[in-house]
């Protein structure tokens, strides 16, 4: 007989109950909640009144940011949206970077979506041609392309190239990590130990430091490395420290029977781990995968100290051009680079809590 396994029924609240259950449900979440909402109304109107009511949205220079009374001044942003975009890259091959955020874009929106069909052709598709593409779009020197130096990239479009590298290349490393602070080879754990300790041990500032300055010493004499490959580098480095830990603790949770029990279906150490022991793992850590990702894009503004100029950079280079010298610029500016980064952040946030609860609903049934 076939049993029937029916999905939990969702149950409608109003939005009083929703409140009284989630907002007010003991004294102490609603001191919490009265508070939260004395100071929304203490800082929610003055910003307000600070980017909209004040602000000033059209000018061609500093003139139409100045006054005494003066709110943001929106039009440095407008102004210079195209350097905080692209950085430095030749306006006339602009067009080989939104090229490649479309492709970017046109292969992980599909992966996102979790019914979207051709799951692992899009997987491919990420994961091999689209990184090969965005290296011969970005940087030329092929197929016709005119070459362009990365002293030239910058903006926007550097923090995701760094980001995304970061990211895409952490994860792998940090999982064989994990596995080798796990090992049973005396060798391997203490080499894995000896790795995540030294690079946790360091902050990211003095690791781009060495990655930039340090790493030419130790290369053979007419061997160079180009600055933004040396930045990829420290980058990857530090944060798949980070990422072992992160995911030796989902391996931690996994009770040992699992992997007897692929032992005794006949698998290999691999393959248990690569079929049975990761997949829960990193079903287990979610959060702090992402909180490392969360973590890792916010880290690219430190690229400024090297010389390369990200968002936050182009930002800070902008700032010094006297043509938008007002009080109010700097402000602005900053206000600009933590709207795009918190949109950012927000939104790998939320989608990982989308992933975290539909694969807890594919546990339970």
């Amino acid at each position: 007989m076939t049993q029937l396994t029916l999905a939990p029924v969702r149950r409608r609240i109003s939005a009083m109950a929703w409140a009284r259950e989630n907002l007010f449900s003991s004294p102490f979440n609603t001191v919490l909640t009265l508070a939260a909402l004395y100071l929304i109304w203490l800082v929610v109107p003055d910003l307000l009144d600070w980017a909209v009511f004040r602000a000033t949205f059209t000018g061609l220079d500093r003139k139409a940011c100045l006054g005494a009374d003066q709110g943001a001044c929106w039009p440095f942003v407008t102004h210079n949206l195209d350097q905080f975009i692209y950085g430095h890259y030749p306006e006339e091959e602009r067009w080989r970077v939104d090229t490649t955020f479309i492709l970017g874009i046109a292969g992980l929106v599909p992966l996102m979506i979790p019914r979207a069909p051709w799951k692992r052709l899009n997987a491919l598709y990420m994961l091999g041609f689209f990184p090969l593409a965005a290296f011969v779009l970005l940087s030329g020197g092929r197929s016709g392309l005119n070459p362009v130096d990365t002293s030239y990239w910058g903006g926007f479009m550097l923090t995701l190239v760094v980001a995304v590298t970061g990211i895409v290349l952490s994860l792998p490393l940090g999982i064989v990590l994990a596995l080798g602070r796990r090992s049973r080879l005396p060798l391997i754990r203490l080499l894995s130990v000896i790795y995540i300790e030294f690079w946790r041990g360091v902050p990211l500032v003095t690791v781009l430091f060495m990655a930039s300055v340090m790493l030419p010493l130790f290369l053979p004499q007419g061997v160079t490395f180009d600055k933004l490959l040396r930045c990829l580098i420290g980058v990857t480095l530090f944060s798949a420290a980070y990422m072992a830990e992160v995911v030796r603790g989902g391996l931690q949770a996994i009770p040992r029977g699992q992997q007897e029990a692929a032992s005794a279906l006949g698998l290999g150490y691999w393959q248990s781990m690569w079929f049975i022991v990761i997949p829960q793992a990193l079903r287990h850590v979610i959060p702090g995968i992402v909180n490392t990702f969360i973590g890792l894009f916010k880290d690219t503004t430190l690229v400024l100290v090297v010389g390369l100029f990200d968002l936050f950079g182009m930002v800070q280079f902008q700032l010094s051009d006297a043509r938008w010298s007002t009080p109010q610029t700097p402000t602005t500016g900053y206000a600009f680079v933590a709207f795009v980064f918190w949109v950012c952040c927000f939104g790998m946030s939320r989608y990982s809590m989308s992933v975290e609860k539909r694969l807890k609903q594919g546990g339970s049934k």
